[in-house]
């Protein structure tokens, strides 16, 4: 939280930095800066042979100051091998706990010259086991030395708030009927009577429910309809097609966790090469007439900064092959109903895509790439001023495109200059492209309700099935339409009836045909359920136009091929490997890659644990929303003044009422077991009990 009395350096106020870590008998300790979670400890596992320490985080670094405000939040996970991420695996006996440490070290920062180290404290795991929130002051301690003792009156001191939670695992059957209640959340009508909805709505912070919710449903593939639900039900309330999406509600919290969790990968492909380039150099961006340093150029500084922004801005609009199917998936229906929702915008399809895609993804992640594991610490001062620019002007970069705003929203006069740069119709054509690409197409079968995308369209020239090679017939000039449904091809523009059409889901690969093949330049081919369709464009640039959106859009199909024919099937063999055999395995690897679905390695017993915990800490809070379903069942006349559940999201209080009864039906089975393992732990932590006799150790 703060620190107070630290020393002065050479006779000056220092500049105080802290590195946080956690210390204890494991080979790996998972640390991540996430403000919003909830430590917990899975206690099991099994005894590894030596302590570690683990990579340690740092603060931002404080100028000039004795007394630094710090007021940064380090999360800290032990769990088990079988938790969501096999990277984070510290395993630990329950009886080891109270062996582990967390470690605060203060330093000076040197800038040019070597950190100075002020002082460390150390506060075992074992004080807080019967404390959950644990806030004090500490005297600052001298390094460890041994036994030597040293003056510490002069060191200062440091005030911490610690948060400790630790749940206990029972096994497998113990939740099953916990998980079944969570798992038909999506199906039930109204979303608000779900038990998803309900732990969100009972929790004292949301945050607490989102990341355990977020984490089952997305393993059992029910996170995009649930997600679809609550952000359907925000939407009721929204009435400005502007402010879509902009709250901080349920859904959005839910979307962002999603986002972290499925695109860390994403941001990694798309992100750090350049971030890497922008933290490692010293090129100034600093364009705010007031903040220069002496000596700076501002027009160099603009340069400098549009040239980042640029890179950055290109880099992104062109990353929709490595977008999460999930994040698409979602996406699209989030699309979906913000166009049925305001029919008469023609921007809120893009704008709700982009308030997530860019003002909760990317702007995010530039500014604080620390928290995505984009880079290993907080950056300097001048890099973080530099990162805040550059993910100003992509944000307003991605919404100004997608609702073609005609000014900037910037209040910064600067800031205003700045963006003129950017007001060219280049940028707003490339950030629809880009959300058109990753919100187009959702890889489930379509309901057929929506109206579909068209995302291109142009004259080329087609060649006729099962024609002989040579013969000027054989390829007809057709005016092709591509949008997120299907490939149609029409003699001439504007006409209704298709002379032939590919459904979107049947295509398996698009790759580019050797020249060889037809002696004709510019050509690839459409490889589907039936044959091949051998197409020709009028020059290589719109070749490649149509291949990366043909593959974009087909990228999450079913049974896409690995490997294709470079050349065509002619007189009875294809021309490449000279197989006879029409249906023989391509001879190339194809070059579209396909994006990776996320595999979480999720502990659903974990997670339900937590879910089951948070139920218990919210019983009064479940009641409350019980009583007020009952009131509003029997008083159906208009509501006089604020009342308890006033608060609540009752749509249907038959429904919830059912949903609260099964829970609290759940839960008080759920007590009796974890009752048993609390007075077993009691008894065991006696030691030298019958149930913990003293095992006697050999020198």
């Amino acid at each position: 939280m703060a620190c107070h009395g630290l020393p002065l350096i050479n006779g000056q106020s220092c500049d105080p930095y802290a590195t946080v870590s956690l210390v204890g008998p494991s080979r790996e300790i998972p640390s991540c800066r996430q403000p919003a979670e909830v430590p917990e400890h899975v206690l099991q596992g099994k005894t590894l042979p030596h302590w570690n320490r683990n990579d340690q985080k740092k603060t931002k670094v404080k100028k000039k100051t004795s007394n630094p405000q710090f007021n940064e939040i380090f999360y800290f996970e032990v769990t088990r091998s079988s938790s969501y991420t096999r990277k984070s695996q510290f395993q630990v006996e329950e009886e080891d706990i109270e062996k582990l440490e967390i470690r605060i070290d203060l330093w000076n920062n040197g800038n040019l010259v070597q950190d100075i180290f002020l002082g460390e404290i150390k506060v075992p795991v074992n004080v807080l086991r019967n404390d959950s929130s644990h806030q004090a002051w500490y005297l600052l301690q001298p390094r460890d030395n041994g036994n030597k003792s040293s003056k510490t009156d002069d060191l200062g001191s440091l005030r911490l708030n610690i948060c400790y939670t630790e749940d206990y695992v029972l096994p497998s059957e113990y939740y099953g009927p916990l998980k079944t209640l969570l798992l038909k959340s999506p199906d039930v009508q109204p979303i608000s009577a779900s038990a998803a909805y309900i732990l969100g709505e009972i929790c004292r912070d949301k945050n607490d429910a989102v990341l355990p919710l977020v984490r089952l449903l997305l393993h059992h593939d029910k996170l995009v309809p649930f997600a679809t639900a609550v952000a359907e039900l925000d939407l009721k309330d929204t009435q400005d097609a502007n402010t879509i999406f902009r709250g901080n509600s349920l859904a959005t919290r839910c979307l962002d966790e999603m986002m972290k969790i499925v695109g860390g990968h994403y941001l990694k492909v798309t992100l750090k090469p350049i971030l890497d380039e922008i933290c490692e150099s010293s090129k100034s961006c600093e364009i705010d007439p007031i903040k220069l340093k002496e000596g700076d150029n501002v027009e160099n500084n603009k340069e400098n900064l549009r040239y980042y922004v640029d890179k950055l801005f290109s880099t992104i609009v062109k990353s929709s092959m490595s977008c999460p199917t999930v994040m698409c998936d979602t996406f699209y229906s989030l699309r979906q109903m913000a166009t049925q929702r305001f029919p008469n915008d023609p921007h809120v399809q893009y704008s709700a895509v982009s308030s997530f895609v860019f003002l909760r993804f990317f702007a995010v992640a530039v500014v604080s790439p620390h928290t995505f594991h984009l880079r290993p610490h907080h950056p300097d001062p001048q890099t973080v001023r530099t990162l805040t620019l550059i993910s100003k002007t992509i944000q307003t970069l991605g919404s100004w495109g997608s609702l073609s705003k005609s000014k900037s929203s910037f209040k910064e006069t600067f800031m205003c200059e700045f963006f003129k740069m950017f007001q060219e119709e280049g940028y707003i054509i490339a950030v629809k492209k880009f959300l058109d690409e990753i919100s187009s197409t959702e890889t489930k079968e379509s309901s057929g309700t929506s109206e579909p995308v068209h995302l291109k369209e142009g004259e080329m020239y087609k060649r006729a099935q099962g024609r002989t090679r040579i013969g000027k017939k054989n390829f007809k000039k057709r005016w092709f339409c591509l949008t997120s449904r299907e490939l149609t091809y029409h003699k001439q523009p504007g006409s209704k009836d298709a002379i032939y059409t590919i459904p979107v889901k049947n295509i398996l690969a698009v790759e580019k045909l050797e020249e060889s093949s037809f002696n004709k330049k510019n050509m690839f081919q459409v490889i589907h359920m039936e044959k091949p369709l051998y197409v020709q464009a009028n020059n290589c640039v719109e070749a490649n136009e149509w291949i990366d959106v043909l593959c974009r859009v087909s990228r999450c199909n079913q049974n896409r091929l690995s490997f294709y024919h470079p050349s065509a099937y002619l007189n009875g063999n294809w021309l490449c490997c000279l197989e006879t055999s029409e249906n023989a395995l391509g001879c190339k690897p194809c070059t579209a890659g396909v994006p990776a679905d996320i595999q979480i390695d999720i502990d659903e017993d974990r997670e339900t644990e937590r879910i089951y915990s948070l139920f218990t800490l919210s019983l009064l809070k479940l009641q409350k929303m019980e009583e007020a379903c009952g009131t509003i069942a029997v008083y159906q006349g208009p509501q006089k003044e604020p009342d308890d559940y006033s608060n609540f999201v009752i749509e249907d209080s038959v429904t919830t009422f059912k949903t609260i009864q099964q829970i609290k039906s759940i839960i008080e089975k759920l007590d009796e077991p974890h009752e048993k393992y609390r007075k077993k732990r009691s008894s065991s932590a006696k030691y030298g009990s019958k149930e913990n006799p003293i095992v006697g150790k050999t020198s």
